[in-house]
């Protein structure tokens, strides 16, 4: 029966999507007597925590009662109260936890204080869907660095544009609808100059009651035009990261003045794994890579993409000189290539997409 109620506790947690970055998602179910008898998630940043919700719709019955709950309660005062500390005021019996807080300065924290307040704690129930479900949060927290999830649209040669630079629509409206939820669900969305050049994009949510997430331009020349949408939403919310050899340049002062945060590394030729390290500094938890082919490229080839959704769509340019997703690598032999791990195939009407997990 554990299980059946965890499984309650994942769903809920899965409804904070897209609201709760960078915090984890979060569900709880309260059950007494083989009855649930109150329910809560994390419905948003800076909001109650999902036992709060749960306990607080369960009321006096909690006593004596059993919560499942997806994450390690807290044990910390942050924007509000620790969870452990509502549990025991409350009254509960025994508290079932899918996964440990993966931070090691809160991890097992909040199970003691249960435990220490005579509280049964059982971990580990349906542990694996836990940490699948909290991908971003569990990487974020432990290496510090954002969360890399690649999105891309294919021919089924693999070309994302024709040689003139047109790709408008190589996917159906299926897709592009995954996408906009996509966009939503990460903090940030990251695309190099080129894209920006030759597409001008907006790079917002089109979902209701979605979130536009933070917009990223890999930007080692400072080449972004000052006309350009990413630059004139003044929200606070667009990312120019260049070079460093940039900094005492007059247009950086002009991108300022529009509301663009400005970052910079050192050289020209930029590591994604410290532009992942750079985005993760400004608590930026996970991005979807939307390109180009030569940042998704670079990507791969330091391998620090961490999840991706390939769609294809069956249409065929045929030309070699037409943009592919992917370029730059030659191996010798197919056993060398790059492999997709756990891979889930969806279908999208006629499109077909790959989706993989690292």
């Amino acid at each position: 029966m554990d299980k059946k109620y965890m499984a309650r506790a994942l769903e809920l947690a899965a409804l904070g999507e897209g609201a709760v970055n960078p915090n984890p998602l979060v569900g709880a179910v309260v059950v007494k007597n083989g009855k649930i008898i109150g329910e809560g998630y994390h419905k948003k940043y800076g909001g109650p925590h999902a036992e709060v919700f749960a306990l607080e719709s369960a009321g006096k019955e909690a006593e004596g009662a059993d919560i499942y709950v997806t994450l390690e309660p807290c044990s910390h005062y942050g924007k509000t109260p620790p969870c452990a500390k509502k549990i025991i005021e409350m009254g509960i019996k025994r508290c079932i936890v899918a996964s440990l807080d993966p931070n090691p300065l809160v991890s097992g924290r909040g199970i003691k204080m249960l435990q220490d307040a005579g509280i049964e704690v059982i971990v580990g129930v349906m542990e694996k869907e836990a940490k699948e479900l909290n991908r971003v949060f569990m990487k974020y927290i432990i290496e510090k660095k954002s969360y890399l999830f690649l999105k891309c649209g294919i021919t089924l040669d693999g070309k994302i544009a024709t040689r003139t630079g047109n790709s408008k629509w190589i996917t159906n409206e299926l897709a592009r609808e995954k996408v906009q939820k996509l966009r939503n669900k990460y903090l940030g969305i990251m695309v190099g100059i080129n894209t920006v050049l030759k597409d001008d994009p907006s790079l917002t949510a089109r979902i209701e009651n979605g979130r536009d997430p933070y917009r990223i331009v890999i930007d080692p020349n400072l080449e972004i035009p000052l006309e350009s949408k990413i630059v004139n939403f003044q929200d606070g919310k667009s990312i120019v990261i260049t070079s460093k050899e940039n900094e005492n340049e007059a247009k950086v002062s002009i991108l300022k003045e529009k509301g663009v945060n400005v970052q910079y590394l050192e050289g020209k030729e930029f590591k994604v794994s410290d532009i992942l390290k750079k985005t993760g500094e400004l608590g930026i938890d996970g991005i979807l890579l939307e390109g180009g082919s030569y940042l998704i490229s670079k990507a791969f080839e330091e391998r620090v993409i961490d999840g991706g959704e390939i769609f294809i769509a069956p249409k065929i340019l045929g030309d070699e000189k037409a943009i592919s997703f992917i370029k730059g690598f030659s191996f010798e032999n197919i056993a060398d290539g790059f492999q997709l791990e756990n891979v889930k195939i969806n279908t999208y009407g006629n499109n077909v997409a790959m989706e993989f997990y690292k």
